[in-house]
């Protein structure tokens, strides 16, 4: 099925791919369905290995549409879609947790568009907003059975860390030196982290 897109947005464009990247709300049409997709996928794969289960139904939809992604909203968030010859592929977000200090999130892409150099595209162009947010450091955390996700982050520079959370299903924390290229633009420091609420299996990538 064919995602929805979204309006027109001026967007970052790889000149060696047919890859582009650029801001979306995280309420739009395109993002609600990413996000459906990318829950599914690492919600059946917890399942699959712990339990030999698909997510149940009714969790499912209870899950994805618990996590709005408001988080990800500007000014202190952003959320990143990616578009691979036009069409919407996957996400990455940012967010700031203090004001030095980015939490990234929701790093996906679509099966049909792997292994076309769009994670890592993602990824850079996701820490480009932390440091414009103002952050000088970004941080994460994954589960143990995404080893595609830890070879990613290891692959860009991120090496392994002290827990920044105490999300229960969370494996592996990571951490990247933002090194700054140019004084920040926009955004304003977080104040604090926003509140939690009960923890899911998609908070580790």
């Amino acid at each position: 099925m064919r995602l929805p897109r979204s309006p027109t947005i001026p967007a970052m464009a790889s000149p060696t791919t047919a890859w582009s990247i650029a801001p979306e709300p995280f309420d739009s049409p395109v993002a609600a369905a990413l996000w459906r997709a990318y829950y599914t996928e690492v919600s059946d794969r917890w399942y699959l290995l712990h339990e030999g289960r698909p997510t149940d139904p009714d969790e499912l939809e209870r899950e994805i549409a618990a996590n709005t992604g408001d988080r990800l909203a500007p000014p202190d968030g952003v959320l990143l879609v990616a578009r691979y010859a036009g069409e919407p592929a996957g996400t990455a977000g940012v967010r700031l947790l203090a004001p030095a200090t980015a939490e990234l999130k929701r790093v996906y892409l679509r099966a049909d568009a792997r292994g076309k150099g769009g994670a890592a595209l993602l990824v850079t162009a996701a820490e480009d907003r932390a440091r414009r947010l103002g952050a000088r450091r970004i941080v994460l955390d994954t589960r143990a059975d995404l080893v595609e996700a830890r070879a990613l982050y290891a692959r860009l520079g991120y090496e392994e860390s002290e827990p920044h959370n105490d999300d229960p299903y969370a494996d592996h924390w990571f951490t990247k030196t933002l090194v700054r290229s140019a004084a920040p633009t926009g955004g304003r420091p977080a104040v604090g982290r926003a509140g939690t609420r009960r923890p899911n299996r998609t908070s580790r990538r």
